[in-house]
C-alpha cells in the first residue's frame, strides 16, 4: 500500500503546498513533517520558479553492471579496428603519411605522402601512427600498430562522455524533484545513470560507427573535443585533472587540423561559467577564476598553432541550392540518430530552466554550446560529417537528460522502433551471407556479384562464432528489455545502443571480406602486380591521389617516386585523369611503352595506366 506513496505524494501534492514558507525559522522554509529537513528559503524560491522535469525515484536509478558495460564498449570498439585492411580515401591516406614519417622519409614538421602535403594541416595524429609503427615488434602489422592510438583515441571519447555527463548531472539544478516523503534518487547515483545513459547514447550515434574506427584526423578531434567537454564539465568539482585534461584537448585539436574549433569550444566552455549569475550561485564565484584559467589555456593552445603555421582560412559555405540544404538536412537526421530526437526533448522538457536569465543550469547550457560549435563547423566546412562528429559527445550528454522525463508510450515506441529497425538489418546481413555460402536465396549472390565483379567468398569459422554469439546477445537483450526490469531510466538506450552495436559486428564478421574487397585498394594493386614485377625498384607515378600512392606502397611494396625528367625507373603508373601524358611529354626523358590499364573492380571503370621504359636505341 505504502510502496509507491513517495512518488504519489511527489505527483499529487502541488509544489506551492510542499514548498510553502515556514514562520518558525527566518530563512528556512519547507514543512518537516513533509520533507523531513529543512531547505534554505533562497532555494525553495528557486526551486518553486524553476521546477525539474526529472521525477526519479531511487529504484529508477539501478546501477548498469559494469562487467557488462566495460564488454559492451570492447564488442563495440575492436570491430573495425583490429582485422581489416586499410580502406580507401582518408583512412588509406592517413595511414600512408604515417608509414613515411615511420620510415624515415618525410619531415615530422611537414610530412609528405608522394611529395604531396596532406590536405589537413594536421600533425599529431600522423605522429601518433608513425610512433606506433616505429614501436611495434619485429612481425607485427604495421596497419593494424598505426589503429592503436586511435583505439585509445576511442576509449577516451568514450570515457570522457560517461565523466562529463556524470559532472553534469551532479549539479544542484540537474537534480530531480525531493519527495514528500523521502525515496528520491541519491545525486551520485542519479549522476552514474544519467552518464550509463549517455555513454550509450554515444554509442547508439549511427554516424559514430565508420568514422570512429579510421586513422584520422577526425578520430583525433574527436578524442580531444570530448576530453574538453569533460574538462569544462568537471571544472566545478575538481582542479588540476581538468586543468591538465583541458590543456591536452586544447593543444590536441590544435595539432589535428582544428585550431579553429579549439579557440572556439574552448571559449565556449568558459563563458558558460563567466556569464553565470553569481547571485544565484555564490560559489560560481570561485569557478570563474577557473574559467579565465580556461582562456588562458586556449590563448596559449591558440598561439602554439600560429608559431607552427597550423592556421590556413577553409571555410566553405553551403551553396544555396535546395539540393544543398537538403544534403545537410539528411545528413543532421542520420549521422545523429537516435540522439537527436532525445536531445530536442530535452529542451522541450526543461525549456523553463533554459530560457531564464536567472538560471546557471551548467547541464543544459555547456552542451549547447559545444553542439552548435560543432554544428557551425559542419556548415561552414567541406567535410560536414567529419565536423558533425565532434557534436556526438555534448549530443550524447544533451540527450541523456531527456530520459528521466519520458513517458512509457514514448519509451516503448523507442523500443519498437529500434527492435524492428535493427533486427531488420540483422536479418538482411545474415540472409547475404548464407545466400553467398549456400546459394539460398540466390538473388543477394547474384547483386555481390554484379556489384563485386571477381570477389571470391571465403568461410571462417572465427566470424561466424563472433556473429552468432552477437546474434543471441541481441535476443537476450530483447529479452531483457521486455521483461521485469524496466525502472532504471537508461532502459530507453539500451536497445538503440545495443543494435548499433549488433548490426557493425556483424559487418566486420560476416561481411569483412566483401568490405575489404570493396572497400580497400588491393584489388586495384593485385591488377598492377600482374604486369609490374615484384623486384622492381622503383616505380615513377604521375597524376595519382593520395589514396593511390598510400596503397601502392602498402600492397605493391614498391618505392614510388614523382615522375621527373631525372627519373630512372623502368615502370610508370598514371592517372587517367592527367590526360596530357604522352610519350612526347618534356617530362618523360624517353618513351614509354604501354603494357595495361587497370581499374577497382568495384568502380567498374579504369583509373591506372601502367607504361614500361623502353630500352635506348
Amino acid at each position: 500500500m505504502w510502496r509507491n506513496s513517495a512518488t504519489v505524494s511527489a505527483r499529487l501534492l502541488p509544489s506551492k503546498l510542499l514548498k510553502a514558507p515556514c514562520q518558525r525559522q527566518p530563512g528556512y522554509s519547507a514543512l518537516p513533517f513533509l520533507f523531513g529537513r529543512w531547505y534554505p528559503a533562497n532555494r525553495d524560491k528557486n526551486e518553486v520558479n524553476q521546477p525539474s522535469p526529472a521525477i526519479v525515484s531511487q529504484a529508477a536509478v539501478k546501477r548498469l553492471p559494469r562487467l557488462a558495460l566495460l564488454l559492451f564498449c570492447l564488442a563495440y570498439l575492436l570491430p573495425g579496428f583490429v582485422g581489416r585492411m586499410p580502406w580507401k580515401r582518408d583512412d588509406l591516406t592517413s595511414f600512408g603519411y604515417m608509414a613515411e614519417l615511420a620510415r624515415g622519409a618525410s619531415d615530422w614538421l611537414t610530412p609528405t605522402l608522394g611529395g604531396m602535403p596532406p590536405d589537413l594541416d594536421a600533425l599529431l595524429p600522423y605522429w601518433l601512427g608513425a610512433l606506433a609503427i616505429r614501436w611495434a615488434p619485429a612481425g607485427f602489422p604495421i596497419d593494424l600498430a598505426a589503429r592503436l592510438p586511435f583505439m585509445a583515441l576511442l576509449v577516451l571519447a568514450m570515457t570522457a562522455t560517461w565523466y562529463s555527463t556524470y559532472y553534469l548531472a551532479r549539479g544542484p539544478k540537474a537534480q530531480p524533484v525531493s519527495f514528500a516523503f523521502g525515496g528520491e534518487a541519491q545525486p551520485t547515483d542519479y549522476a552514474r545513470a544519467i552518464a550509463d545513459g549517455a555513454l550509450l547514447a554515444f554509442i547508439a550515434c549511427l554516424g559514430l560507427a565508420q568514422l570512429a574506427h579510421e586513422t584520422t584526423p577526425a578520430m583525433a578531434q574527436l578524442g580531444f573535443a570530448a576530453l574538453l567537454f569533460y574538462a569544462t564539465a568537471a571544472l566545478p568539482y575538481r582542479l588540476w585533472i581538468p586543468a591538465v585534461s583541458a590543456g591536452v584537448a586544447l593543444v590536441g585539436l590544435t595539432l589535428s587540423g582544428a585550431p579553429f574549433l579549439s579557440l572556439v569550444l574552448g571559449l565556449a566552455g568558459a563563458s558558460v561559467y563567466l556569464l553565470a549569475p553569481v547571485a544565484e550561485e555564490p560559489e560560481l564565484a570561485q569557478q570563474k577564476y577557473r574559467a579565465w584559467a580556461l582562456v588562458a589555456l586556449t590563448l596559449g593552445a591558440a598561439a602554439i598553432g600560429t608559431g607552427l603555421g597550423l592556421w590556413r582560412w577553409r571555410i566553405d559555405l553551403p551553396q544555396a541550392t535546395l539540393a544543398s540544404w537538403q544534403s545537410l538536412g539528411r545528413l543532421f537526421l542520420w549521422f545523429t540518430w537516435p540522439t537527436w530526437p532525445l536531445a530536442l526533448w530535452t529542451l522541450w522538457r526543461w525549456r523553463l530552466q533554459i530560457f531564464n536569465l536567472q538560471f546557471s543550469g551548467l547541464h543544459l547550457w555547456l552542451p549547447i554550446c559545444f553542439v552548435l560549435a560543432a554544428s557551425l563547423a559542419t556548415l561552414t566546412t567541406a567535410a560536414a560529417d567529419r565536423s558533425l562528429l565532434l557534436a556526438l559527445p555534448a549530443l550524447a550528454a544533451l540527450a541523456a537528460f531527456a530520459l528521466p522525463t519520458l513517458s512509457r508510450s514514448v519509451s516503448a515506441l523507442i523500443d519498437w522502433f529500434t527492435l524492428i529497425f535493427f533486427t531488420g538489418c540483422a536479418l538482411v546481413i545474415w540472409a547475404v551471407w548464407l545466400s553467398l555460402q549456400t546459394g539460398i536465396p540466390a538473388q543477394p549472390a547474384a547483386n555481390v556479384t554484379r556489384l563485386l565483379p571477381g570477389f571470391v567468398s571465403g568461410f571462417s569459422i572465427a566470424s561466424l562464432m563472433i556473429a552468432l554469439a552477437a546474434s543471441f546477445t541481441w535476443a537476450w537483450l530483447v529479452f531483457w528489455r521486455v521483461g521485469r526490469h524496466r525502472s532504471a531510466i537508461w532502459k530507453s538506450v539500451v536497445l538503440p545502443a545495443g543494435g548499433a552495436a549488433l548490426c557493425w559486428l556483424l559487418l566486420l564478421s560476416l561481411w569483412l571480406p566483401m568490405l575489404d574487397y570493396a572497400r580497400s585498394n588491393a584489388p586495384l594493386v593485385s591488377q598492377a602486380q600482374q604486369v609490374i614485377p615484384r623486384n622492381t625498384g622503383c616505380v615513377a607515378t604521375a597524376g595519382l591521389s593520395r589514396s593511390q600512392v598510400a596503397a601502392l606502397q602498402f600492397h605493391g611494396a614498391w618505392t614510388l617516386q614523382p615522375l621527373t625528367r631525372d627519373s630512372n625507373c623502368q615502370w610508370l603508373i598514371v592517372d587517367l585523369a592527367w590526360r596530357d601524358v604522352t610519350p612526347t611529354n618534356p617530362a618523360m626523358p624517353t618513351a614509354w611503352q604501354w603494357r595495361a590499364t587497370i581499374g577497382h573492380p568495384a568502380e567498374r571503370r579504369a583509373s591506372l595506366m601502367v607504361y614500361q621504359r623502353q630500352p635506348a636505341p
